[in-house]
């Protein structure tokens, strides 16, 4: 399922070609992958985390469907993504921002660290990051 919203979001509606989007964390038991779903069972929204180094998950492939957009979708599953990591022993998420998705980002913590936007995958991108931790609701 999380594959199918990111084949969705990004190689369908911003045309990023599979070769890009498709990795070597996406095999069975390598990534960390977080999947949200509506009140209806209907999967929703995706985001996976992997090692940037020992202190620091690297927060990727952050993806909500088009139709739940703008209903805090996205905000649950970085905070979802974000537990897990703080769960694993992170301490800090970084991540690289699609620019104009940059002021979400803002307003959940992120602070931009790059000096000037960077293509990836032949879009804008800005490099963030934020301080995490476990939070107590999280067993």
């Amino acid at each position: 399922m999380c594959l199918a919203i990111r084949r969705a979001v990004f190689m369908d509606e911003q045309g990023v070609s599979e070769d890009e989007e498709i990795d070597d964390q996406d095999a069975i038991g390598v990534g960390h992958h977080v999947l949200v779903v509506d009140d209806g069972g209907r999967a929703v929204a995706t985001a996976r985390y992997k090692l940037y180094d020992e202190r620091t998950a690297k927060i990727q492939r952050v993806a909500v469907l088009q139709p739940y957009r703008k209903y805090g979708y996205g905000r649950v599953v970085m905070d979802a993504v974000e537990q897990l990591a703080a769960r694993d022993g992170f301490r800090v998420a970084v991540l690289d921002a699609q620019c104009h998705a940059e002021g979400f980002y803002k307003r959940l913590g992120y602070e931009t660290i790059s000096d000037t936007p960077f293509l990836d995958a032949g879009i804008l991108h800005v490099r963030m990051n934020k301080p995490i931790k476990v939070s107590s609701t999280v067993e």
